[in-house]
């Protein structure tokens, strides 16, 4: 595990730290001392995490579109960060569908501007790009993708992250050999916590219905994705931003994911919720079957993550059954109207440990 010791006073900028990933990332950023400073457009959910939790209150907040080049330039300026975190993307394989140009003007300019702010500002020393595992070329295979695959996601969102990744290479070699700043890129599974309101995700589909009470409709229950709590991740990025700021030798390309083990179809993760949910409340939920025959998504998708447990000693924490308590726990907080960033704290402090 990361020693959050060394973020006390760490000057930190997080992009897309409105959303679901960087609201987890900015409130233990804040509890271990950091002065962070956010960058992103308003939370893209309503409700969303990073305003129930008043996460802003406790942060530089700052609103702004990653394809505005140089507003971000300004806030670099301005702000002086020592580490930068790349979050800020279009992160939805159904939108990216809808709405290509922005998801690529999104996830590939957007990340062109963000190096190019790393590139022109003396103070940052370590930067992370958060990509997804989808960006290889899925071959369906059984078997986990390690970092040296074929880079060529199918869909405009997984084919942008393939290009962020390409950009970031291409930035790397050619302004960042000599330098002093390390760059890494960090591939991470299905995130899944408490606090996700995105349209078009299992989990927030499932306490949707857990609100009004209705059966969860999966319109994919055999599609196998590597499952994972949003801290696994999140931890994961600072502890390499963490490594790579004090040696450079760790900065590269690394998967992020679960055990082969918690590697869950949809159908059995939505099982997991109804069970667990029921203990928890005493309610009766359970799913359905309704394939919509909708755009082409990977059907089977694992990660090798050798690399980071050898490099590291990392392992993941904790595993889909807790993850689900977890999850249970903090959206029967928020559904009776609970402190749901009293929740986030303590599930933070149990994490880190």
């Amino acid at each position: 595990m990361v020693d959050m010791e060394f973020y006390k006073n760490k000057k930190v900028l997080i992009t897309g730290h409105t959303g679901f990933k960087g609201s987890w990332m900015c409130q233990l950023l804040i509890m271990a001392g950091a002065q962070v400073t956010g960058y992103a457009l308003k939370a893209p959910t309503d409700p969303g995490l990073f305003d129930m939790c008043h996460i802003g209150e406790q942060m530089n907040s700052i609103i702004g579109d990653v394809r505005d080049l140089e507003h971000m330039k300004k806030v670099f300026s301005e702000f002086q960060p020592e580490i930068v975190i790349h979050m800020a993307a279009q992160p939805l394989v159904r939108e990216s569908y809808k709405n290509p140009v922005y998801t690529y003007e999104t996830n590939v300019m957007g990340t062109v501007h963000v190096l190019e702010c790393v590139r022109t500002t003396d103070s940052v020393k370590s930067f992370v790009n958060v990509t997804t595992d989808k960006v290889y070329l899925n071959k369906e295979w059984e078997w986990g993708y390690r970092e040296n695959e074929e880079l060529n996601g199918y869909d405009p969102y997984s084919n942008s992250k393939s290009c962020s990744e390409l950009v970031t290479s291409s930035y790397l070699k050619s302004f960042f050999q000599d330098g002093d700043v390390a760059i890494s890129t960090a591939r991470a599974g299905n995130v899944i916590g408490g606090g996700d309101f995105a349209a078009d995700r299992i989990i927030p589909d499932c306490i949707r219905a857990a609100e009004k009470q209705q059966d969860i409709i999966v319109r994919n229950p055999f599609s196998t994705r590597p499952y994972e709590h949003v801290l696994e991740p999140v931890v994961a990025y600072l502890m390499i931003a963490k490594a790579q700021y004090e040696d450079k030798k760790y900065a590269g390309n690394y998967n992020v994911g679960p055990d082969e083990t918690d590697c869950w179809t949809t159908g059995d993760l939505v099982t997991l919720f109804c069970d667990k949910w029921n203990a928890h409340t005493g309610a009766s939920m359970k799913w359905i079957n309704q394939y919509d025959g909708g755009p082409h998504e990977a059907n089977f998708l694992k990660l090798d993550c050798s690399k980071i447990k050898k490099t590291f000693g990392w392992q993941p924490r904790w595993n889909v059954e807790t993850t689900m308590e977890k999850i249970v726990e903090w959206s029967y907080a928020y559904l009776k109207g609970e402190d749901v960033t009293a929740c986030m704290q303590q599930q933070i402090k149990e994490f880190i440990g």
